[in-house]
Formats: structure tokens, C-alpha cells, sequence
């Protein structure tokens, strides 16, 4: 007869391997930082990325990653001529960096986007512009999280 001292032994025991197979993937960081560089490549391609003329607006301090509040404005006439093309946002740490993208057009008037997004953790979060001259302009803003979002599969 098993005594409840040496079952509660032996399922501890077992829960050990399942434990083990719930830790973190130790390519992780480079593994996400490799999907950051492919999503800007597939934006940018080998274009030069200039800072200025997009403002990023996010809290700096966020409490729940599942709703973060962000903005982005793009200093453009948006004429025929001068105009911003596309607003593409990405993170660093998200499992799949590219968050959104929206196209526009000079009839759009103003080069402004808002929005909630989810955030992973705590991670510089950018904002690319493309205007239509084929130039691309960024700007970037850390945010820290406090309770994540976007937890990739196996991980609680």
C-alpha cells in the first residue's frame, strides 16, 4: 500500500518532465529578432530608412498588452505629388512583428493613423512611412508592459 506521503512524491516527480517542456525556447530572442529584419525587408526592401517626418505616440507605461493605444502622424502635403503611400507598424518582440499596415492616398488628406495593438512584452515598438517618392521615413518609441500579450503556443 502506497502512503499519501510517497504518491504525493511520485507526482511531483512526473509533473518535472512537463514543466521542462514549458520553458522558453532559447533561440527565441534571435529567432524573433530574424522575423523583426524579414517584415522590414519585405517593406523596405534594401531601401534606406530615414528618422523624422512620422511622430509615433504610445504610452510609455502599459499595464495590459492586449490594448495598447497608438498612434502615428506623417508630416506630408499629401498632394499628387508628395504624399505618403503606406504606414507600416512593427514590433520586435510580437511572434509576428508586422501589426499593421494601411495604405493611403492624397485624397486621404492627412497622413495619421490610430489604433490598439497587442504587445508581447516590454519592446520598441516603429513606424515606417513610404512616401511617394519611394523614400521611407521611421520613427520609434520603447514601451514597457507589465502584463503581456501574444504568448506564443506551449508558453502560459
Amino acid at each position: 500500500m502506497t502512503t499519501r506521503r510517497e504518491f504525493l512524491v511520485l507526482t511531483a516527480a512526473l509533473a518535472v518532465p512537463a514543466a521542462a517542456e514549458a520553458q522558453v525556447d532559447p533561440n527565441l530572442v534571435a529567432n524573433r529578432k530574424a522575423a523583426f529584419q524579414t517584415a522590414l525587408r519585405k517593406v523596405v526592401g534594401d531601401a534606406k530608412v530615414q528618422r523624422g517626418r512620422v511622430k509615433l505616440q504610445l504610452p510609455p507605461l502599459i499595464d495590459n498588452g492586449n490594448s495598447v493605444p497608438l498612434s502615428v502622424a506623417v508630416e506630408s502635403p499629401m498632394t499628387a505629388t508628395d504624399h505618403v503611400r503606406a504606414i507600416h507598424v512593427l514590433t520586435e518582440k510580437n511572434p509576428l512583428p508586422d501589426v499593421v499596415s494601411v495604405h493611403l492616398s492624397p485624397r486621404a488628406g492627412r497622413a495619421t493613423l490610430g489604433t490598439r495593438v497587442r504587445l508581447a512584452d516590454t519592446q520598441t515598438v516603429t513606424a515606417i512611412a513610404q512616401m511617394s517618392d519611394g523614400s521611407f521615413w521611421s520613427d520609434s518609441a520603447e514601451v514597457v508592459v507589465t502584463l503581456s500579450a501574444c504568448l506564443e503556443e506551449g508558453l502560459i
